[in-house]
């Protein structure tokens, strides 16, 4: 199944055959300035309407929809053509609305602290299926316009880098996003972080850490043993020679496990030679992965023990943490691996 934000201007204008040119632009700018569905573009007749909600069957079915945070933050489950389900996220604040979408269903890369990584990989998405993700989010928001998007959701955008790099080019493009509203999160692909540096997208790079030593980061991340500390180092430096861009350090913050002053002073040595800030994140619980999150007090002494040591260094607020939808913990609900719950609000 396909859908219409696969295709470019000139291609969507091909498959609408004898239709003027201003109906293509029409279709077009319903499309991606206003982030209608075919049936919402009242500028073109009612027949054509009909005909490319008939050619173009959205690509995502809502399965669940939840809401935490007095309504400012909200999830869906959306379940795809072939029964996958993936989820996305969208947040609003006072200065920025953000959606955070997922470029696989489930991930491969296994994570063990993670609920995407413990719900294991079904596939890639498609372009259409993640860029569908953004319009939904952006329907729902409005008035506000949606400003910001993250490839903070499901799946490793990198092991899915043809699609991931194609989206950004669409929404910078298309959309008319800025590419430094656009960010790429990566628990470290080193060959394909080169290989993005080299794509000439100004977007913000999010190098999800959590350990900078070998032994804890493998345990955390098993790719690391692939891509070990030494060589994740070498592709950010890559990074930030060849894109004049600073990157970010996501950093899950785990009792006992990598919120240590031995953890802090490797995170901060790790951190400082890359010039790179840092994002400390709580722990968010999942069911697969019992060890606690640090507590509110040692989050802040682990913060202002790494600004000592000259990093610069934020907390993330955490949002949508009783619906499954802070960092970490989409897939609670996924892939028929546990009952869709009625839509709720929190």
């Amino acid at each position: 199944m396909s859908s219409a934000y696969e295709y470019t201007k000139e291609q969507l204008g091909d498959l609408l055959g004898d239709e003027p040119r201003y109906r293509v632009d029409q279709v077009w700018h319903g499309l991606w300035n206003e982030a209608q569905t075919f049936s919402e573009i009242t500028t073109i007749p009612r027949t054509l309407r009909s005909r490319l909600h008939e050619q173009f069957k959205p690509s995502l079915e809502v399965a669940n929809d939840v809401q935490s945070d007095r309504g400012v933050t909200r999830k869906w489950v959306f379940r795809l053509f072939d029964g996958a389900t993936i989820e996305t996220v969208l947040m609003s604040y006072e200065d920025r609305v953000t959606v955070c979408v997922s470029s696989q269903a489930g991930c491969g890369v296994g994570c063990t602290f993670c609920a995407t990584g413990q719900a294991g990989f079904t596939r890639h998405l498609t372009t259409g299926e993640v860029i569908e993700q953004v319009m939904f989010a952006a329907r729902e928001a409005a008035p506000r316009r949606l400003s910001n998007v993250v490839f903070m959701g499901m799946g490793e955008p990198l092991e899915n880098y043809r699609v991931t790099v194609d989206v950004v080019k669409r929404l910078h493009e298309y959309r008319g996003l800025s590419a430094r509203h656009l960010t790429v999160s990566t628990v470290g692909v080193a060959p394909a972080i080169e290989r993005l540096a080299k794509e000439g997208l100004p977007l913000t790079l999010a190098v999800s850490l959590h350990a900078a030593n070998n032994e804890t980061r493998s345990e955390l991340i098993p790719l690391n043993r692939r891509y070990p500390l030494e060589r994740l180092h070498q592709a950010c430096l890559n990074w930030i020679a060849t894109t004049s861009r600073r990157l970010s350090f996501e950093w899950a913050l785990i009792d006992g496990v990598n919120d240590t002053e031995q953890a802090m002073h490797e995170l901060a040595s790790y951190a400082q030679s890359l010039r790179a800030h840092v994002n400390l994140i709580p722990l968010n619980p999942t069911p697969g992965y019992l060890v606690l999150g640090s507590s509110a007090k040692r989050v802040h002494e682990f913060r202002d023990g790494l600004e000592a040591l000259g990093i610069n260094v934020t907390v993330r607020n955490t949002r949508g943490r009783s619906i499954d939808a802070a960092c970490g913990q989409l897939a609670s609900v996924t892939n028929a691996k546990r009952r869709l719950i009625p839509v709720r609000s929190a």
